[in-house]
């Protein structure tokens, strides 16, 4: 029973409780209504429905139960990025000197830093960022999805629907090229036939390589039981009967293991033969020649680009698979070869015969300057360096250098007077002299 609190009871009082929870477990007696005039569960136990003491419950509830502590003005609401809300005409006070916003200064200015700024042109105002304060709840500060908007997952099913589309397209185009090139040998040996014959034969094609995609799915192929081990769809190993078996090429017992399980030998049962009288030289020998050499390189480039970040799968997705690797070969050679061409282009060949320009090689510009013995600048102008947005050379304390300029016993200083405490008012030469005076003291 949900009891509001727990008070003290008589003997008889507490007695006719029991009987009346029990009657209402029976379902002998209504069940207890809480103050929304709901209906309480009486097989609920006592320990979850009676209510603590410091909510001074007046009528049985289960509201202790629920999120009574829950704030209205908790969100789970995002911001809206990149969003503007005003644009001005004129430079605020106040405001950005870059590019004239009032919701930061110049120092968070992100935009380009103009030549001159919006502060002295007055023109191009940048408008207003959208500031947005939120006071998330439990769930919405540790929501690692909150503010994604799923409408982006669209692109990455139209551009696999487009993959696939493509796939089919290109395999439907190749098997429509070998079945015209099957009716046109048909052709050159029957003789010429005519158009319509030929439009009539392509639809016919078309028909046929649709209904090959449909019986390809319901084709079942008889499962073979093979000395090899295991079951598979085709006999594999067999060879034929006219020809020498492998472990009868050498019958020395020293020389090449085969394998009779699986009919392997690896080693070349006849090393000391020349190779153009001998027929068989292993089976290691196709590993390492003919596509069995590609088919390992095209392996090895899908694991390396699996563990990359790419989907990819050679068994999976063969055709995936060889098309990326044949990407990835062209891919390299044209940045080789943009590599060398830009080498080439910035520092030359000297293989060929053509001379550097006098510029490059002296190092001249035609940008002058003319100074006096005592270093002023009478013509021309000085390249000037390039400065940041931040400020410098800021002295503070009366000093003439900046903090950092003086380095001593692995602790950074200032310059001008020698000291290492950043705040410190600057005392100049005669603060350096009484420093090592009373270093020359602490010596002596």
């Amino acid at each position: 029973m949900a009891t509001a609190s727990v008070a003290f009871k008589s003997r008889e009082d507490h007695r006719k409780q029991m009987e009346l929870e029990e009657a209402r477990k029976a379902g002998l007696a209504p069940a207890e209504v809480d103050e929304d005039g709901k209906e309480i569960n009486p097989h609920i136990p006592q320990y979850m429905s009676s209510a603590p003491w410091y909510l001074n419950a007046e009528r049985p509830s289960l509201k202790h139960q629920r999120k009574w502590k829950s704030d209205p003005n908790y969100t789970k609401s995002w911001y809206d990025r990149g969003a503007r809300i005003y644009q001005a005409d004129n430079y605020r006070k106040g405001a950005c000197e870059n590019c004239g916003a009032m919701t930061h200064d110049a120092k968070l200015c992100i935009d380009r830093p103009r030549k001159v700024g919006a502060k002295w042109t007055g023109k191009n105002i940048a408008p207003d960022e959208k500031i947005e304060t939120f006071e998330l709840d439990y769930d919405g500060k540790r929501d690692r999805w909150n503010g994604y908007d799923a409408a982006c997952y669209a692109y990455v099913i139209e551009r696999y629907e487009a993959r696939d589309e493509s796939r089919k397209k290109y395999l439907k185009e190749q098997q429509l090229k070998k079945l015209e090139e099957k009716n046109g040998n048909r052709i050159g040996e029957d003789g010429v036939s005519d158009e319509d014959d030929n439009a009539d034969d392509l639809t016919v094609d078309e028909a046929k390589v649709e209904e090959s995609k449909q019986m390809d799915f319901a084709k079942v192929e008889k499962r073979v039981r093979t000395t090899g081990g295991g079951s598979t769809g085709t006999v594999r190993n067999l060879r034929i009967r006219e020809d020498t078996a492998k472990y009868l090429l050498n019958l020395d017992v020293n020389s090449a293991h085969y394998d009779p399980k699986t009919r392997s030998m690896r080693d070349d049962p006849l090393p000391d033969t020349d190779s153009n009288e001998k027929f068989y030289a292993g089976d290691n020998r196709n590993r390492v020649s003919g596509q069995a050499l590609e088919f390992k390189q095209l392996n090895i480039h899908a694991w390396e680009a699996f563990d990359k970040g790419h989907d990819v799968h050679m068994q999976a997705a063969p055709s995936q698979a060889e098309l990326l690797h044949k990407n990835y070969k062209v891919n390299k050679e044209k940045l080789k070869s943009e590599a060398n061409d830009s080498i080439m282009k910035k520092y030359g060949n000297a293989a060929t015969e053509e001379q550097l320009p006098r510029e490059l090689l002296l190092g001249q510009c035609e940008r002058a300057v003319e100074y006096d013995r005592g270093g002023r600048i009478i013509k021309g102008q000085e390249q000037v360096l390039p400065r940041s947005k931040y400020e410098e050379d800021v002295h503070i304390n009366n000093h003439t250098g900046v903090w950092g300029s003086w380095w001593k016993d692995r602790q950074w200083g200032y310059r001008c007077c020698k000291q290492i405490i950043r705040n410190s008012y600057c005392t100049g030469a005669a603060g350096i002299e009484a420093a090592e005076a009373a270093a020359d003291r602490t010596r002596a």
